[in-house]
């Protein structure tokens, strides 16, 4: 009785699903349940070997880690992931050479890494998808989110972005063990 009881829960596990819209490059669909909102994905569309650099969104299902937020530009947001504010000095590091290579590092930083603290507000609310991270591996790619969408409509690095708000209402359905699963 106690292994249905698991296999149950994990069966309930929470799943949101992204597809390409036909025809559009660079957007998408990310659905749950009956809901579902627009996304933005990367300028390289969507690989199954992603690679550091290429722009693509990776192929796959990857769990959603940890959301960071700017607590200077908005409330903690709603949701039962791990939340952590972010910090002036975050960055990300995405030199595939470094030791800490895709890991959370403080700037300044000796190799290179991407500033979370933006002046743009993309970066306001960060959701970190467990790809490439266990086990890391080297020029596979790194800092791949789910982030606020640019308001001009432009595409992402490789990312899933959406609308402000549309990205808070997300967050409120997801919990610990959610998995986002980007499909062709």
């Amino acid at each position: 009785m106690g292994t249905r009881h698991k296999d149950s829960k994990r069966r309930e596990r929470t799943v949101l699903e992204v597809r390409p819209r036909p025809g559009a490059r660079n957007r998408g669909v990310l659905r749950f349940g009956d809901r579902h909102w627009s996304c933005v994905l990367g300028h390289g569309t969507l690989a199954a070997m992603k690679r550091e650099g290429d722009g693509a969104t990776p192929l796959g299902t990857w769990e959603l880690r940890e959301v960071l937020y700017r607590p200077d530009r908005m409330t903690r947001p709603a949701t039962g992931l791990p939340v952590a504010p972010l910090q002036p000095s975050h960055g990300w590091c995405d030199d595939p050479a470094d030791r800490h290579y895709n890991r959370l590092v403080h700037l300044p930083y000796p190799a290179r890494a991407e500033r979370l603290w933006r002046e743009d507000h993309l970066y306001d609310l960060i959701v970190v998808l467990g790809y490439n991270d266990l086990p890391r591996i080297r020029g596979r790619g790194s800092a791949i989110f789910m982030h606020i969408a640019d308001p001009d409509g432009g595409h992402t690095e490789g990312c899933v972005a959406l609308a402000p708000g549309d990205l808070r209402d997300v967050l409120k359905r997801c919990r610990a063990g959610t998995v986002i699963r980007i499909s062709p």
